[in-house]
């Protein structure tokens, strides 16, 4: 069984100067009970790996908009003009990636791997100041791996031992974020005492804390 707590004591998780992941495409599968807790309480200094910043208003986006992220690693950040206002002024720091480098560079943490080969971004300033190898004639990008202190995710159904299902896309970066984390925190729209074995997506073994997404 594992420890089901609120949104405020998820928060109070998570300190100052955190490295965090946070799953979401946009708003799909995004875990806003727990982000709104972490704007509500301050949690600031914080390190962002995240698939977007969302919009200014909504989950992801009101961590930036209230100055609570000092750098973000992500794939795109055209839906949230804030986000662009605050790299272009240095307020931010904002470091991109292909969208499938990022997700293999969190597969590499969650797998234990020393980093992945790719050849997307060759001949681009993705390449620099990065270590290439050529393989067969052909050139990649040695990306290391990325890991945070702290996974917040959302599942569409978790039962009490932790186990998440998915409706849809909202699986999305959630199923890797859960991997590569210290410590993971799943955001649960419906809570149930035990799921059928064929719909698990996250085994239980890597969630640590359980918030309901009814409850603050």
């Amino acid at each position: 069984m594992k420890q089901i707590i609120s949104a405020k004591e998820a928060a109070s998780l998570i300190k100052n100067g955190s490295t965090i992941m946070v799953g979401g495409f946009l708003s799909c599968g995004a875990p806003d009970k727990i982000i709104d807790a972490i704007v509500e309480q301050k949690i600031n200094n914080l390190t962002m790996i995240c698939n977007d910043t969302s919009f200014q208003d909504v989950d992801k986006g009101k961590l930036i908009k209230n100055g609570l992220v000092k750098k973000v690693i992500t794939t795109h950040i055209g839906t949230n003009p804030i986000t662009g206002e605050k790299m272009k002024s240095g307020e931010l720091e904002v470091e991109f990636y292909p969208m499938g480098t990022l997700v293999e560079k969190i597969h590499a943490k969650g797998s234990g791997l020393g980093g992945v080969l790719t050849p997307t971004g060759i001949g681009t300033i993705l390449e620099e100041g990065k270590k290439t190898v050529e393989i067969k004639g052909k050139k990649f990008i040695f990306e290391e791996p990325l890991g945070a202190d702290f996974a917040i995710i959302y599942g569409s159904k978790v039962d009490k031992f932790g186990n998440v299902m998915f409706e849809g896309t909202t699986r999305n970066f959630n199923t890797s974020m859960a991997t590569a984390a210290e410590t993971v925190i799943v955001q649960a729209e419906e809570l149930v005492d035990c799921l059928n074995p064929d719909s698990v997506v996250i085994p239980g073994i890597f969630i640590d804390y359980i918030v309901k997404g009814g409850e603050v």
